[in-house]
């Protein structure tokens, strides 16, 4: 099986290692929603600090970032270390950063929130984990795999969706964030990276429920 990345290039999932999964995941790419796109509202409970909050309340003065992410998703654990440094280095500069889990918790009781709260503190996540129960934010968003990005400017318009970088499991490529960085550089200089630049991310299928 092929994707076509934009401007000519391409996926393939042969070149992908493949892991160990049960009869509920698959290996999905990213949606990619359309480029200037309105961020969709939400209002989540943060398993974090324990309030609801909505896109307002996790916005950047300079740009948003909102990933899905959850817990024990082989493809989020891989890079997870580099979302809190990436947080880390763009929430100085202006830029809010979100993470939001819409697993069914009864095939992935794993993803749950309280297991989110702990997560979050055991690797010191410097931005809210927020709980989409029914799952209406990730449809929202058109939100198909763990982890899936979408950075919008300080207007709410989406600058950048698609992959953290070309790291997976199993494939010897470094974590370095570099595709999201280069998006979040563009955004905060005013610009946006070329669609041609921006490639689907790959991880396993969020679980919907029935």
């Amino acid at each position: 099986v092929v994707f076509a990345g934009c401007g000519g290039r391409w996926l393939s999932l042969h070149s992908i290692p493949q892991l160990p999964r049960g009869p509920f995941m698959a290996l999905t790419p990213s949606s990619m929603l359309p480029i200037g796109t309105s961020a969709p509202d939400f209002l989540l409970p943060d398993t974090v600090s324990e309030r609801d909050l909505g896109f307002s309340d996790v916005a950047g003065e300079r740009g948003t970032l909102i990933m899905f992410i959850c817990n024990h998703c082989p493809y989020v654990i891989h890079v997870r270390e580099e979302l809190v440094r990436l947080a880390s280095d763009y929430l100085p500069r202006g830029i809010g950063c979100a993470a939001i889990s819409s697993n069914d918790i009864g095939l992935y009781p794993k993803d749950g929130p309280e297991q989110m709260a702990q997560l979050a503190a055991k690797i010191g996540m410097p931005f809210p984990y927020l709980f989409d129960a029914a799952q209406d934010v990730a449809r929202a968003y058109q939100a198909t795999c763990t982890p899936d990005f979408f950075l919008f400017d300080a207007a709410g318009e989406l600058s950048y969706r698609g992959r953290l970088d070309a790291a997976t499991p199993g494939n010897g490529v470094p974590v370095t964030g570099r595709d999201l960085r280069d998006a979040m550089d563009a955004l905060l200089a005013g610009q946006r990276l070329p669609e041609e630049e921006q490639l689907p991310s790959m991880g396993c299928n969020i679980k919907w429920a029935a």
